[in-house]
This record gives C-alpha cells, sequence and structure tokens, in this order.
C-alpha cells in the first residue's frame, strides 16, 4: 500500500512539472507563430498546472499519519484533490466548447505547419505523463489522468487537423474536433464527479460487495445476526468496515476467540484499510437502536 502512494506522489510531481514546463513552451510558441489556439491551449493548460499543483501537495498530505484532528489520517485529502480536479477540468471543458463554437461562427485559418511541430510535442509530453498516471489506483491519480488524457487526444486532434490542412484549406475542422473530444472527455469526467462525489459522502465502495461479505460473516457457526453494518472508503483505495456481530450459543472464552479469528479470515481478502467488530452476546443490547 505504502509503495503504492509513493509512486503516486512521484508521478503526480512528474505530471505537474512536464505540464508547467510545457505550458511556458506553449505560450512562447503560441506568439511565435501568431495561433489563438495554441495561446487558448495554454491558458488552458495553466489551469493544468494549478490543478496538478494541487493534487501533488494533497496527495503528500493525504500520506501523514493519523492524529486527534484526524483520527484515520489525511487520506481523504487525496479525495478532495480529485474533486477539485474534476470541477476544474469540466470548466476548462466549457471554456474549450465555448471557443470552439465562436471558432465555427467565426472561422479562422491557423498556421499549418507549426500547429504539426506543436502537436507532436504536445502528444509525446502529455501523452507520457498521462501513461505514468494511468496505472494510478487513488481517485486523485485516476481524475488527474483524465486531465491529461484530454491534453493528448487534444493535441492529437491537433496533429489531424495540421496534417489534412497540408493538403486542404478548411477553417471548420479543427473546433468541429475540439467539440467531439472534449463532449467525450466531459462525459468520462462528469462519471469520475459523480463516484467521488459518492465516496464523499461515504457511499459503499462498488469494489466491495456488501451482501455477499454478510453472508460470509453469517455462515460462521454462532452467528446469529448482523447490525450496524457499514462499509465506506477514505479515498477509493482504502477502506473502512465496521459491524456489530451477535452471537449465540457460546460456551466459553475459546469459542468466542476461534468466532473472532473465522470472522478475521473472513474479512482479509478484503483488504481493508480498518475495520471494526463488535460482539455482542444474545442477551446483550447495543444500545443504539437498529439501522
Amino acid at each position: 500500500m505504502s509503495h503504492q502512494h509513493h509512486h503516486s506522489g512521484r508521478n503526480l510531481r512528474l505530471a505537474f512539472w512536464l505540464n508547467l514546463f510545457f505550458t511556458i513552451f506553449e505560450f512562447i510558441g503560441g506568439l511565435y507563430v501568431n495561433s489563438v489556439a495554441i495561446i487558448s491551449d495554454a491558458i488552458h493548460d495553466l489551469g493544468d498546472s494549478l490543478s496538478l499543483g494541487l493534487s501533488w501537495y494533497l496527495d503528500r498530505k493525504s500520506k501523514q499519519g493519523a492524529n486527534s484532528t484526524f483520527s484515520f489520517g489525511y487520506a481523504r485529502f487525496s479525495l478532495l484533490g480529485a474533486l477539485i480536479n474534476s470541477l476544474v477540468l469540466i470548466a476548462g471543458s466549457v471554456f474549450v466548447i465555448r471557443e470552439a463554437v465562436q471558432r465555427l461562427f467565426e472561422p479562422e485559418m491557423s498556421d499549418a505547419t507549426g500547429m504539426l511541430v506543436f502537436a507532436l510535442i504536445g502528444v509525446a509530453v502529455n501523452g507520457y505523463a498521462a501513461w505514468k498516471l494511468s496505472s494510478g489506483k487513488s481517485m486523485n491519480e485516476r481524475v488527474v489522468s483524465w486531465h491529461l488524457l484530454e491534453d493528448v487526444l487534444g493535441w492529437v486532434a491537433v496533429l489531424v487537423v495540421a496534417i489534412i490542412l497540408q493538403f486542404y484549406q478548411t477553417p471548420y475542422l479543427d473546433p468541429a474536433l475540439s467539440l467531439f473530444i472534449t463532449a467525450y472527455i466531459l462525459w468520462n469526467v462528469i462519471r469520475r464527479l459523480r463516484e467521488t462525489l459518492m465516496l464523499f459522502l461515504q457511499g459503499a465502495p462498488k469494489d466491495v460487495n456488501l451482501q455477499s461479505l454478510q453472508d460470509k460473516l453469517l455462515s460462521i457457526p454462532n452467528v446469529a445476526s448482523l447490525h450496524h453494518t457499514h462499509i465506506w472508503s477514505l479515498d477509493g483505495e482504502q477502506h473502512v468496515f465496521t459491524t456489530h456481530v451477535k452471537l449465540e450459543e457460546i460456551q466459553g472464552l475459546a469459542t468466542l476467540l476461534h468466532i473472532k479469528q473465522q470472522m478475521k479470515a473472513a474479512l482479509k481478502p478484503y483488504g481493508f484499510a480498518h475495520y471494526t467488530i463488535e460482539v455482542e452476546l444474545s442477551a446483550e443490547d447495543c444500545g443504539l437502536g437498529e439501522y
């Protein structure tokens, strides 16, 4: 787990510096080739750099241990980074759509050769950063990878347009492709945002079948029932599980210890970061009510 977290911070740091240096390069190059499209993308990438820097900071923050203020540690700070990145990406996508629609009504020709050179560099730089984050497991990394994928697909579109413009001059191809790609990215980001919000609201993670888990615990001898069973995720990767277990026909301490060992064995395959099991005898009442 810690090895994966180490890689997440290193990958986010790499993505941040690559994106920042490329943004500066875009501003200079956009002015040089007199391309409004490239300058607009540079402004978009500047917002990307800010959100990537924030993601990197929050990812580092999420690795801090538990204390009296955050008893589970700071893992949910990574989730906060995913939420902010999703909102930034949606705002950036709306900006790109507005610019593309405006270009359809007020078409402009671009410097095809300059676009070709920048597209090749853009695909290489952003593609490498997106590839480094593509295997990330945290919600923060997954959202950032979509952030970078948007840039990669955007530059692929610029590359295709630049090649076509070498042979056929049309001002409508660039904004049309931009609209298609941005719509595709926006659809995926909204899905990720919905998943992130569910985790923020402590919804049950999709990769754990709660009913199947309860059935496993109920199949253990002497387990009569379960109540107050809850499962949620700290950051989309580290899950937490709690339950109250009502026992019956307990003959002694040895029986109780054997049941606890069986319950731990049943929970082990799920890889919970934290789990708590409250054991109650048949005559006990937890006093918390049923929910």
